[in-house]
């Protein structure tokens, strides 16, 4: 079961911010829109996003870069992409002190794979933690300890509702961590083959049958 990413979109300015969520969803993404942070902020448990793309400068506070900070300390997972009008120079190394954050100036957007081109980059940029003890596959020794977990559960027979409630997450969270899990081991290229299957395949063959 693969999950359709999602999109806050926060644009100060009603006809961008339409526009955006427009071009996004053409593309596959499914979005929410905000026309600033603090509407943001109420739409952002309710809608959970995998990423955000917010103006720098919405006309009121908290700023976009403000919104971002707060949001990412929520939820590290989440890509953060500044579409804006300010200076590339002015946004600095780290875009408005965030380490993982993407910016796209809005004189230089072309088209929407400029977008959806960030966002990628955005989603992912994060830091991917050493398993303690490393297995014993190539593609498995990529994997964080989380997505070992989730692996081990997989292997189980668990179905990711199981999954979310044993890990006190959410099935959406899961069905995300799950994807990411199945790209990382390259198991998703090949419709005929289950790619649950599969990963569990590969964690039995390294560690055998999970308990």
């Amino acid at each position: 079961m693969s999950w359709v990413r999602r999109v806050l979109v926060v644009e100060d300015q009603a006809a961008l911010r339409m526009l955006v969520c427009d071009m996004l969803e053409r593309c596959g993404w499914e979005t929410a829109a905000a026309a600033d942070a603090a509407e943001a902020a109420r739409l952002f448990a309710e809608f959970d996003p995998d990423a955000l793309l917010t103006d720098i400068d919405l006309g009121s506070r908290p700023s976009g870069a403000e919104l971002a900070s707060m949001l990412s300390e929520l939820a590290p997972h989440l890509g953060i992409v500044f579409l804006s009008s300010y200076p590339r120079a002015a946004a600095g190394a780290k875009v408005m002190g965030l380490d993982r954050a993407v910016f796209v100036s809005k004189q230089d957007l072309g088209s929407p794979a400029d977008l959806v081109a960030a966002l990628e980059v955005a989603l992912s940029t994060g830091p991917v933690p050493t398993p303690s003890v490393p297995p014993p596959t190539d593609a498995l020794g990529t994997l964080t300890r989380h997505q070992l977990e989730v692996l081990a559960m997989i292997a189980r027979g668990w179905s990711n509702e199981q999954i979310a409630e044993a890990s006190g997450s959410t099935v959406r969270a899961v069905e995300r961590s799950v994807s990411r899990l199945f790209e990382r081991l390259g198991v998703t290229g090949d419709a005929a083959v289950s790619s649950r299957v599969a990963a569990a395949t590969m964690y039995v063959a390294a560690f055998g049958p999970a308990r």
